[in-house]
């Protein structure tokens, strides 16, 4: 059974004070224990976020890695550093890295294999521009991306992979893609994986993440291969984001 996940990304966004209010609230809240949620924020918050989290359901994660173990990267931070803070999932090829940093499928590939070399859960992110989707390169985007890592990964390795399916277009946009649409791409990631292994793609945790909020994760969440959400904008906001994990069903 695949165990949901809903994780907020904060992007550049958050403060001590919101970190406070996370854990406080999360502290409170009763959720089901039978899903994962986690919070990306940061860096600069990790420590804070440790502490705060600690008595809380809340997992720690990175919004990116870099790829070397240590050295000469003013500003970089690396997979050991991040798991000393008790980090445990880290993005790798979210959209706005693909485009602001250029970080390409490769430059995705070596991150990821960082992430699990150091024991830690990369989450994949893949998706397709507005301009793709028009053109009906959707899939052919979308598993090229999934592809390009899965090809260098071992068996084991893949096991430990999320996969997060990002449409470029709907993210900080107000644009969702319809339920209907949101499973198609990801039964179709799904059957892809088929052709690694037929239990991996079976166990392997699908997220969507493209504007999901409160008002409609729960039709999201119901579809058969979407096991769960990443989060923008709306888990900056407590009562949103609680919302949406308490819309798992």
């Amino acid at each position: 059974m695949r165990v949901p996940l809903i994780a907020g990304n904060w992007k550049m966004n958050g403060s001590l004070a919101l970190v406070e209010q996370f854990g406080q609230a999360f502290g409170e809240a009763n959720l089901s224990s039978s899903m994962e949620i986690a919070i990306l924020p940061p860096s600069p918050y990790l420590a804070a976020a440790q502490t705060a989290f600690e008595k809380t359901p809340l997992r720690l994660g990175a919004q990116t890695v870099n790829p070397e173990p240590s050295g000469a990267y003013t500003g970089e931070v690396s997979a050991s550093m991040l798991s000393e803070f008790g980090v445990h999932y880290v993005l790798a090829g979210h959209s706005e890295r693909r485009s602001l940093y250029h970080e390409d499928d490769k430059a995705v590939l070596v991150r990821v294999q960082a992430v699990l070399n150091e024991g830690l859960t990369p989450i994949l992110c893949v998706g397709e521009t507005l301009a793709e989707r028009d053109e009906g390169r959707t899939e052919a985007t979308v598993l090229s991306q999934v592809k390009t890592v899965f090809d260098m990964l071992n068996a084991q390795q893949r096991q430990h992979v999320v996969i997060a399916y990002e449409p470029v277009w709907a993210i900080g946009t107000g644009r969702t893609a319809t339920p209907e649409q949101a499973q198609t791409v990801h039964a179709a990631i799904r059957a892809y994986l088929v052709e690694y292994d037929k239990q991996m793609a079976s166990t392997l945790r699908l997220l969507y993440g493209g504007s999901m909020k409160r008002e409609n994760a729960a039709e999201l969440l119901a579809q058969p291969d979407i096991d769960g959400g990443l989060i923008g904008g709306a888990s900056l906001k407590v009562d949103d984001f609680l919302a949406i994990c308490q819309s798992v069903g």
